[in-house]
């Protein structure tokens, strides 16, 4: 009798799926002397599909992204991005793993003494031997993308907080990244310059289909990217506008909890969840 259905696929197996995730983490461990950070934490990233990850303070969250990015080696588990397993890889391999991958900091982390044209350009012109006017042209299309051609000459200084983390995602976007991640993207502004913000990593998901992660102790900033869509109208306008139900599943909740997985599911599980610890979280 075929039993191969009775028991769980391996990490190799799933990625040879149609449909394969982008980023596997696999009985992932890592702790600081006696301090757990993460404990045996296993999750998918499905390739077009966002994973959310929430938690309070130090519950592990950012350090998934260091992990992911092989800036940290997990003491245990396997873990593999865009088909590479990168916990075995050495730092000369990961490079060409982080090209695929771009980073969103909290802060933005703009060069203040560079434009928004040199920044938004920079890893093309440190890390390419793109010619110098095909930068350019993609400079100006992902600024044109996220509605900030206009500020192209402009100086960090000049731009407003939510200007700064747009353009902090245009940078990241310029070098068409498979997998964008986002640490807590949204931290520090007001809730209608987070939208903006928001907007964005929902137009690139939806229709750049980049996959996203991202990390954020902000539950608004966290719905609404799960629950709205982005569109373009016939006349090439983009809509943001609520998502319908099928859509809403490829956006997943991931809550940490003294470095475990203590729910994982979508927007509408989660709030329904009756777990006391989930509950005292969403309050």
């Amino acid at each position: 009798m075929d039993t191969t259905s009775d028991r769980s696929l391996t990490a190799e197996e799933v990625l040879a799926e149609p449909g394969a995730p982008v980023v596997i983490f696999d009985h992932v461990s890592l702790a600081f002397d006696d301090k757990v950070i993460l404990k045996d934490v296993s999750f998918t990233l499905i390739s077009g599909h966002t994973k959310i990850i929430l938690g309070a303070s130090g519950a592990g969250k950012s350090m998934t992204l260091k992990i992911l990015l092989g800036l940290l080696k997990a003491d245990g588990g396997v873990v593999w991005v865009n088909g590479e397993r990168v916990d075995q890889l050495t730092e000369e391999q990961m490079m060409t793993v982080r090209a695929n991958v771009g980073m969103v900091f909290q802060e933005g982390a703009l060069f203040d003494s560079l434009t928004v044209r040199e920044n938004v350009g920079y890893r093309l012109y440190e890390e390419t031997d793109m010619p110098l006017d095909e930068i350019d042209q993609r400079v100006k299309e992902v600024l044109g993308f996220i509605g900030l051609a206009e500020f192209i000459d402009r100086m960090p200084s000049e731009l407003s907080g939510g200007q700064r983390r747009r353009v902090a995602i245009a940078r990241a976007l310029a070098s068409k990244p498979k997998i964008l991640l986002y640490d807590e993207a949204t931290t520090g502004l007001d809730p209608i310059t987070a939208t903006t913000v928001d907007d964005e990593i929902i137009k690139l998901r939806d229709l750049e289909r980049v996959s996203s992660i991202v990390v954020t102790h902000q539950l608004r900033d966290a719905f609404y990217v799960a629950t709205h869509t982005a569109v373009r109208d016939a006349d090439g306008a983009i809509r943001i506008v609520p998502a319908e139900r099928h859509k809403e599943q490829e956006a997943e909740f991931l809550m940490l909890r003294d470095g475990l997985i203590v729910f994982e599911g979508d927007a509408d599980s989660l709030r329904s969840c009756d777990d006391e610890y989930i509950r005292k979280f969403l309050s």
